[in-house]
């Protein structure tokens, strides 16, 4: 790994042959992965090397995540409520299934392992199912919410603030208790999974950050922070997850090597 911790980054979405649009000269349209380049320079620009993590077979994950130092949880379409249990709302947008269960399955054996995660909205989301939670699946129709969590404007403008709980890891992180944030989502936390406790809010109440106890780095955020990582506190996000995956990745070659 050198002085430069590999980080995997989940696939965000899987297209359908017939949603991709064939190019001249190109090949033929077949399904594809998509990812936003701003989750990787946000890692690069922090001294991690990311390398996107495509939706394999299961058998896959523990090969991968023994070359990875940490895992960033990205962002993407609605998860399947068959994933925890819950029935389908007439709001649900389209799911990937296959996409849920190797992000999942990502998730909890990096979790089990101890690696830093960071999770950014559909990855927060998919953080909490991994740890036996449930999600709003449509925050729209909660009487509490007020405020549009879907914004209209591009991702490189912050809509609302967040309220971060002093003394959290999340706090000591961004250096601060209050941020103005971007927001593509319209799915929250419901029931914290296990070993979760919510660090960040919305003015509404909704859950916006999720964190575990102890030592460990494993944050979820449901603001797009790759997005607006020119902010110092989003910056100072990236800074601490890559960070903690070089001491992850030197602790690790240290046990191989005894």
């Amino acid at each position: 790994m050198g002085t430069r911790p590999l980080i995997g980054v989940t696939t965000s979405e899987v297209r359908a042959a017939a949603n991709v649009k064939e190019t001249p000269q190109g090949e033929p349209p077949d399904r594809e992965m998509a990812l936003g380049l701003a989750y990787l320079k946000a890692i690069e620009r922090a001294g991690g090397l990311p390398v996107v993590m495509p939706p394999l077979e299961l058998a896959a994950v523990e090969p991968l995540l023994d070359q990875l130092a940490g895992i960033c949880l990205s962002g993407g379409p609605d998860l399947d409520p068959d994933s925890y249990h819950g029935r389908r709302h007439p709001a649900l947008g389209p799911t990937e299934p296959d996409l849920d269960r190797f992000e999942l399955a990502v998730a909890r054996e990096a979790d089990e392992r101890g690696l830093p995660i960071l999770a950014i909205c559909r990855g927060a989301q998919a953080l909490n199912v991994a740890r036996g939670g449930t999600l709003h699946q449509h925050l729209p129709e909660l009487d509490r919410v007020s405020i549009d969590h879907r914004q209209r404007e591009p991702g490189d403008r912050p809509t609302h603030s967040v309220q971060i709980e002093p003394g959290s890891r999340l706090a000591a992180v961004m250096g601060t208790t209050e941020a103005d944030v971007n927001s593509f989502h319209h799915q929250a936390p419901d029931r914290l999974g296990s070993g979760l406790r919510a660090v960040a809010w919305a003015p509404d109440g909704v859950v916006e950050g999720l964190e575990t106890g102890g030592g460990r780095f494993v944050l979820g955020v449901q603001w797009h922070a790759e997005g607006i990582v020119d902010r110092p506190e989003e910056a100072a996000l990236f800074d601490a997850f890559v960070a903690a995956a070089g001491r992850s990745g030197q602790s690790r070659l240290r046990a191989r090597a005894a």
